[in-house]
């Protein structure tokens, strides 16, 4: 039997975890003991009385820099040598979050998480415990604690056990390179909108080529970098 995944989190907030991870799939899933959230706070390994854990930047300019020494010493506390758990930093100047991504993290041990806060962490701590740095897009937060948040969340539900049907995520967005199609419900008639008829057609065929056909007219219309990468690698 595989043993839970495993994620820490090094935060200067720990009560923001579980946070919504505490509730809905991955909340049963957490009570189920399909995984382990431990969140670690950073300050407890300041050395000062005023536990501080930040400092002016070399070179002088605005804010505060996360200290190395720290930082270093949280992340080996919880993540120490042999520990096969990727170290991964939240930073807006990381590689995308890719679901190529999450589903290897998925897949293996588990994850260490560090969020970083202020203007960001002394690159040596960075470059000296070997972190790869992520981000989830082309914007800033005020802090790495929702960027771990979601990639946690993301995580989670591809765990075996976690989804109800586990053939519900292979035609999700992003699984087969392409956005996903759109979907429908009852009433049949809403605000004088109907369901496409071939959805209701009862011609499984059918439905599959125009899900098909709608996925690639979505993604080739909004994410026109995802349709030149999906033809590129089908060709």
């Amino acid at each position: 039997m595989r043993e839970s995944w495993s994620a820490t989190v090094l935060t200067l907030f720990p009560e923001m975890f579980p946070g919504p991870l505490g509730v809905s799939l991955a909340g049963r899933a957490l009570e189920a003991g399909i995984w382990r959230l431990e969140a670690v706070d950073i300050r407890g390994f300041a050395t000062d009385r005023h536990r501080s854990v930040d400092d002016t930047p070399a070179g002088g300019g605005p804010g505060m820099v996360m200290r190395a020494d720290v930082v270093a010493a949280a992340v080996d506390a919880v993540h120490p040598a042999g520990d096969p758990r990727p170290l991964i930093y939240l930073s807006p100047r990381g590689r995308p979050l890719t679901q190529k991504r999450v589903r290897e993290l998925a897949a293996g041990p588990g994850v260490a998480l560090l969020c970083g806060r202020f203007e960001g962490l002394d690159q040596r701590v960075i470059e000296a415990r070997h972190m790869e740095e992520v981000s989830l897009g082309d914007f800033v937060l005020s802090g790495g604690e929702p960027a771990a948040l979601a990639l946690l969340d993301a995580v989670v539900r591809l765990l075996p056990g976690v989804m109800g049907k586990d053939a519900s995520g292979e035609e999700e967005s992003f699984e087969s390179g392409l956005l996903e199609y759109p979907h429908y419900t009852r009433p049949q008639e809403f605000e004088g909108r109907g369901i496409p008829p071939v959805l209701t057609s009862g011609d499984h065929q059918k439905v599959r080529a125009w899900r098909r056909a709608m996925a690639e007219e979505t993604t080739r219309e909004r994410r026109p970098d995802l349709w030149e990468k999906f033809l590129r690698e089908r060709s």
